[in-house]
């Protein structure tokens, strides 16, 4: 059986392994990274056809960590990031079947239509309220508690939806938006938060990371094989089949196959998981299933994302980021994005590209449609929210049955039950959005951060 020998095995070449295996190798550190799929980059992924340039997975990303920065600036001489049309910068809300922009600030917020006038108080009293005292507060009650029923429902669930497909009555804050659990917990306020972070010392990496919306020139596959063609494509296993980790001692051996069947194996003291909750008891056969169900049991919602081309666009202009929907609305989707109108050569000059999100948690029967009945449902809310009556020149459905982890109330106990394992396999660690964020912001950080350890650690 063909053996090797390398200081970090990593299972998965998503963006999370992918970026710790760069930063490992640059620091010379030996790494194997071991993919089942025949591609690097997980769910990131770019098509180019008809005129149109689009994703079937992750369409934009946010550009607010400085781990993220630094990681542009590495591939900088492999691929050219692309930060949002300054003139796309609004978000719409659809409300009563019209689109309204999202409040930017105290005094849109004041003077919009998706918020009561009694929220509107609220709003203005927010900075007043006293800070929460239940760790394991949900999303909506923590907004309810302080801005009001109207900004839950108009501002803060699109907006979940948007990110987590999810469901702002079961995700809690302080896991599934650490960032505002701790405004309201450090400064007692959202508004006094955002206002005092804003007059913070930064390092000049902090002030690059400016919180744009970027993709990469020629889109985010691009940013895949930048990252692994820098890593060592050498350095890179695909279409690893049956991947499995057995430990002795103080070493770990990974076993895998190829496709004629074929058993590989590596050694290394140090494997690394990025891989989802649902595929561990398989890859760690020598952990028990009960062990492993406080990850295991991670909720995914299940999404269908819908790319969609016109080469002649005649509905409402495009001048936004795109438009979410509010539950509260009863729509077929979550939300569209205007691609076109964030990012440049998206689409044929006189035509657009839209990426279209169905399901999520709040609607799980969505992914079992067919693709006429998504078809069907798709067309009929671009026409009634879009004005575009024509017939799509470009029309491809994407299904993710486990798109995007649920931070909930059993967050605390997976989180509680990775610290344990890791504590009693030295060398494991389970990473991966399982925990630290779902954002690719989030996954470059962690990426970042584990890199470092393992380079510093003896």
């Amino acid at each position: 059986m063909d053996t090797r020998n390398v200081d970090v095995i990593i299972i998965g070449a998503g963006l999370t392994g992918l970026t710790m295996a760069f930063y490992l190798k640059k620091s010379g550190k030996k790494v194997l990274v071991i993919e089942k799929a025949d591609k690097v980059g997980g769910v990131i992924e770019t098509v180019s056809e008809q005129g149109f340039i689009y994703e079937t997975g992750p369409n934009t990303g946010v550009l607010s960590t400085p781990e993220l920065v630094e990681l542009f600036a590495d591939m900088e001489d492999h691929c050219t990031l692309e930060t949002a049309n300054p003139k796309a910068q609004k978000r719409y809300i659809l409300k009563n079947g019209k689109w309204h922009a999202l409040p930017a600030g105290l005094v849109s917020a004041v003077k919009t239509p998706l918020f009561s006038l009694k929220d509107k108080f609220r709003i203005l009293a927010e900075p007043l309220r006293k800070p929460g005292n239940n760790p394991d507060e949900s999303i909506a009650e923590m907004v309810v508690r302080r801005m009001g029923r109207s900004f839950l429902d108009y501002a803060v669930d699109p907006f979940i939806s948007g990110i987590y497909a999810g469901n702002p009555e079961k995700l809690v804050t302080r896991y599934a938006l650490p960032k505002l659990y701790a405004l309201e917990q450090n400064y007692g306020s959202f508004i006094k938060g955002s206002i005092k972070k804003k007059g913070e010392v930064k390092t000049e990496l902090e002030k690059k990371a400016t919180r744009e919306v970027f993709s990469v020139k020629d889109g985010l596959g691009n940013l895949a094989t930048s990252i692994a063609e820098k890593t060592g494509m050498e350095n890179i296993v695909l279409g690893a089949l049956e991947t499995r980790v057995e430990t002795a001692n103080t070493e770990f051996t990974v076993s895998y196959s190829n496709s004629n069947g074929t058993r590989y194996q590596a050694n290394a003291p140090v494997v690394v998981s990025t891989i989802g909750s649902y595929e561990l008891p398989a890859l760690l056969p020598f952990v028990s299933e009960n062990s492993l169900k406080p990850i295991t049991c991670l909720e995914y919602a299940g999404v269908v994302q819908v790319a969609l081309g016109y080469k002649n666009w005649k509905g409402s202009s495009l001048d936004a980021f795109g438009g979410l929907v509010p539950s509260k609305e009863k729509r077929g989707v979550l939300g569209i994005l205007f691609l076109s109108a964030i990012f440049t050569g998206r689409a044929p000059e006189k035509g657009a590209l839209l990426s279209v999100f169905l399901g999520g948690v709040k609607n799980p029967g969505t992914i079992s449609k067919s693709d006429d009945e998504i078809k069907a449902l798709v067309l009929k809310e671009v026409e009634e929210t879009l004005f575009q009556k024509t017939q799509p020149d470009l029309f491809r459905v994407f299904r993710y049955s486990k798109a995007i982890p649920q931070y909930e109330i059993s967050t605390g106990e997976r989180l509680d039950c990775i610290k344990s394992l890791e504590a009693k396999y030295p060398g494991l660690i389970l990473a991966g959005n399982i925990r630290d964020g779902i954002g690719m912001a989030d996954r470059v950080k962690q990426a970042k951060q584990i890199a470092e350890m393992l380079i510093h650690s003896k």
